[in-house]
């Protein structure tokens, strides 16, 4: 990308591994830019509910918030959590979205059905959707927890950066037990 501040925000529920999705964009970023800033939201992410984490980086970035309109890709390991972000999302940006349903505490409680059509709904209000069996790929990888590193490996295409670079990034934010998975869960998403 070559604006002068690239954003992504990144959307999903407690437990997917978004924060630690964000700290590998995060050390990708510091490579490929002269600053980064980062913003975690976190709410009831204990208990499977929302979790936000935005991204910014560029030349000179002066807030880690991102406002609405501004986000140049949400990726989104829920297809829902997609929704409700969407309209944080550029007039062109992209939305990369794990095709998976993780049912809000009012679907699990039985007041309310998962919604259906969402990808369909994305691609009513997003130029560029890119959806994609995250968890199917993950448990290739060998975890299924892996679902994030996935999806980062997606994001990388769109937001450049060499192999190595990201690798470097990886090595720095995961922890060596959970290396090896992650390298290869990350292959698999980048060759999407």
């Amino acid at each position: 990308m070559t604006k002068q501040v690239t954003n992504v925000l990144i959307v999903g529920v407690g437990g997917q591994g978004t924060i630690l999705a964000s700290r590998i964009l995060a050390a990708a970023a510091q490579r490929m830019a002269a600053e980064v800033k980062v913003s975690e939201i976190h709410g009831m992410a204990q208990r499977g509910g929302s979790v936000v984490t935005q991204v910014r980086f560029g030349e000179k970035v002066y807030s880690p918030i991102i406002q609405p309109g501004e986000a140049d890709v949400i990726l989104a390991f829920e297809k829902l959590e997609a929704l409700r972000w969407i309209d944080y999302l550029t007039q062109d940006g992209a939305v990369i979205v794990n095709d998976q349903s993780l049912d809000p505490m009012p679907v699990s409680a039985g007041a309310a059905a998962y919604p259906e059509g969402i990808i369909q709904g994305l691609q009513a209000k997003a130029k560029k959707v890119v959806s994609v069996d995250a968890l199917s790929l993950a448990q290739a990888a060998g975890n299924a927890k892996a679902v994030n590193v996935v999806l980062l490996g997606v994001l990388s295409q769109a937001l450049g950066g060499g192999d190595d670079l990201w690798q470097e990034a990886l090595a720095e934010a995961v922890p060596e037990k959970f290396l090896a998975v992650n390298k290869k869960a990350f292959a698999l998403g980048r060759r999407l």
